[in-house]
């Protein structure tokens, strides 16, 4: 558990017994980050700030999906940012926050065994380096959590261009022919559309969070609805860039699809007309192969009219498809 003192001054390293203390101060912005809800982590969060026990259970267990509680002094939000896991999973990073009139609290939520740790720290760390070297000085708490949620879009929105690179190399693929392994090919495009939706799914719900935090009267300061409002926008832009980006992926399977089903309607198309044309000699050598005996004694004089009449039906045949305009 990191507890940072955030003043004009730039950023000071506390220790956690010096909590209390702080939040009866008058200067600067009390910031404490928890990499993990442990059980030190809850007996703060418990007995120290006194938040309430439904938003501290939702720091130490797994939340699928974001949300905002607003109580009488503070607001509690639960956010996600992705993360590319193996065979094209996306891994849903929590950041839990208590915003309040002197402190923000970041809570990282449950981490996937497989996902860094580090991860999971990266939008905090960002903002404390900033801190750190002087190019951002927050006065207040929504100031702090609005960098910080600032930096998680942001990531959200790399994401997006993570994928958008996928999207053009895959369409490249497709219209030049070159596709390789066709399951392979469809897998890498159907991964690439859920890293999509997933991202256009998690921008979309903040968006509707920090809408609503918007919205609020209590818990939020009359000073802070700007920021809120840039929040809401970019979570909007986050949207719409993968919104767009995935219809055009869908554009690029349709495509596909297209291209596929028309490749092989012309081939049975083909193997039809080949099968008509091969018709009369498997038939005239079926009925001959019955009732004529082929060894030293016969004629060739039996079988060249048959070899004729078989040249004869099947070149008829082929004339006559062309004709069609099926060759």
């Amino acid at each position: 558990m990191e507890v940072r003192l955030v003043s004009a001054d730039g950023i000071e390293e506390r220790p956690v017994d010096d909590i209390g203390d702080l939040l009866k101060g008058e200067d600067g912005v009390l910031w404490v980050d928890v990499p993990v809800c442990d059980e030190e982590a809850v007996r703060v969060l418990t007995d120290v700030f006194a938040f309430h026990p439904m938003a501290v259970r939702e720091c130490v267990e797994r939340n699928h999906v974001p949300r905002v509680h607003a109580y009488d002094d503070h607001v509690f939000v639960v956010l996600h940012v992705p993360e590319s896991g193996a065979f094209g999973h996306v891994h849903y990073v929590e950041l839990d926050q208590f915003i309040g009139p002197r402190y923000l609290v970041t809570v990282h939520g449950p981490l996937n065994p497989a996902v860094d740790p580090a991860v999971a720290l990266r939008q905090t760390d960002a903002v404390r380096h900033r801190i750190e070297q002087g190019r951002f000085h927050p006065a207040t708490p929504f100031e702090l959590s609005y960098a910080v949620v600032s930096a998680l879009a942001r990531h959200q929105e790399r994401f997006v261009e993570t994928q958008t690179r996928e999207v053009w190399q895959l369409e490249q693929r497709v219209t030049s022919g070159h596709l390789g392994n066709p399951e392979k090919f469809l897998e890498e495009m159907f991964r690439t559309r859920h890293g999509l939706v997933a991202v256009r799914t998690m921008a979309a719900l903040s968006r509707e969070i920090y809408g609503r935090l918007r919205a609020l009267a209590r818990g939020v300061p009359e000073s802070a609805r700007p920021l809120l409002d840039d929040i809401v926008d970019q979570f909007e832009r986050v949207y719409g860039v993968a919104d767009g980006q995935k219809e055009y992926l869908q554009g690029v399977i349709d495509f596909y699809r297209t291209r596929s089903d028309t490749k092989m309607t012309i081939a049975a198309e083909r193997l039809a007309v080949i099968a008509v044309v091969t018709l009369p000699i498997t038939a005239l050598s079926s009925i001959y192969g019955m009732n004529l005996i082929v060894n030293q004694s016969t004629h060739y004089g039996q079988l060249i009219p048959v070899l004729v009449v078989m040249v004869v039906m099947s070149a008829g045949l082929l004339a006559w498809a062309k004709r069609q305009g099926w060759l």
